[in-house]
């Protein structure tokens, strides 16, 4: 199965790509999510690490049990042939009613036919004010004219 954009990407394919994962994460549904990445696909996010989309379903469904109210905007960093660097940001709230912003970085590694084979994340947690919030889109997709990561300031 193939999954558009497909490398080499240029600029306007790696950037519809980036868009692409920033929109699945955003449904915050694993299974949907968990089509993206190859069957074995190897994942590093924080200390943890995983090999395939088995793994990569039960991590996200946990994940977003704890990260409720999860609002994510990815932007393209760099690319290169097959492979995609990406920054992003988060807000979401803990069972508690914290509220928390995570900053990261990602380095992608796609298949020939469009599959992320690897991942490699690295995310800091900050804790902020509920006042403090920037992402107020309904949950799921980010609107077209919502601020970027860079008009944010972030």
């Amino acid at each position: 199965m193939s999954r558009p954009p497909l490398p080499p990407f240029t600029a306007e394919t790696a950037a519809w790509k980036v868009r692409l994962a920033e929109d699945a994460w955003n449904s915050r549904d694993p299974e949907t999510v968990s089509l993206a990445y190859t069957p074995e696909s190897r994942w590093r996010n924080r200390s943890t690490f995983l090999t395939g989309r088995t793994a990569i379903v039960d991590f996200l469904a946990e994940k977003w049990r704890k990260e409720q109210e999860y609002r994510l905007i990815k932007e393209l960093w760099a690319f290169e042939g097959n492979r995609i660097a990406v920054r992003f940001v988060y807000e979401w709230r803990d069972a508690a009613g914290r509220w928390f912003r995570s900053h990261g970085n990602e380095n992608w590694e796609f298949d020939e036919v469009g599959l992320m084979a690897a991942r490699h994340a690295s995310i800091n947690d900050v804790p902020i004010d509920e006042a403090d919030r920037l992402f107020h889109w309904p949950q799921g997709r980010r609107p077209d004219a919502h601020a970027s990561l860079s008009e944010l300031g972030l």
